[in-house]
């Protein structure tokens, strides 16, 4: 039995995932969540074998969910599920950890067969979605070279930590932190923790 979680905002969209699932004998709906943060929570309860999220809900989009689970260590697979396929959304989502990304306007039978895929291991993705990833990643920019401590410091925010809490464990100063922080930032364009998180996540650098 493979068991799923339903994370989406709109109570609508889960009751007709739900129902459309429940026809499935080897699928299971153990739990359901209308943010990313919520969803973060019942993942690590519940632990199912799949995640069907949603990019864009209240209290945080997807993707950042996407991050803190991967970067959590939590076994179950993301497969996003959406109505959004611009190109920025796709790689975000694809590179910080999702295991598939596909539109809402799939039939039941092929999202059956895409969450049996995503729970044998493989990665599934809309034709759409793969011809703008493949695209995406022949234009990637040069891959930012980050210090072993700046590394180290953005590994701690992905798990959670405060500046403080960084330097504790790190035993540094808390400025010290913020300098590694800013640092990482620049060499990674992006200006706030969870950008920088994502990002490196994306360049494989965490």
């Amino acid at each position: 039995m493979i068991r799923i979680l339903l994370a989406d905002d709109h109570p609508v969209v889960r009751e007709g995932l739900r129902g459309m699932l429940s026809t499935e004998p080897d699928l299971e709906v153990v739990g359901e969540a209308a943010s990313g943060p919520r969803a973060e929570a019942l993942s690590a309860a519940l632990l199912p074998d799949i995640v069907l999220m949603d990019l864009r809900m209240p209290d945080g989009g997807g993707v950042e969910s996407i991050a803190r689970m991967t970067a959590a260590g939590l076994p179950c697979r993301v497969v996003v599920l959406t109505t959004y396929e611009t190109d920025s959304d796709i790689l975000r989502a694809v590179e910080a950890g999702a295991a598939g990304y596909l539109l809402k306007d799939l039939a039941r039978a092929e999202l059956a067969d895409a969450i049996r895929a995503a729970a044998r291991g493989e990665t599934v993705l809309a034709p759409s979605v793969a011809a703008r990833l493949v695209d995406q990643l022949r234009t990637r920019p040069e891959r930012p070279r980050l210090s072993e401590r700046e590394t180290a410091v953005l590994r701690l925010v992905a798990e959670g930590c405060t500046n403080a809490e960084i330097g504790r464990r790190l035993f540094i100063g808390e400025s010290t932190v913020k300098t590694h922080l800013l640092r990482a930032f620049g060499k990674l364009g992006v200006a706030d923790r969870t950008a920088a998180v994502t990002s490196a996540m994306r360049y494989g650098l965490l």
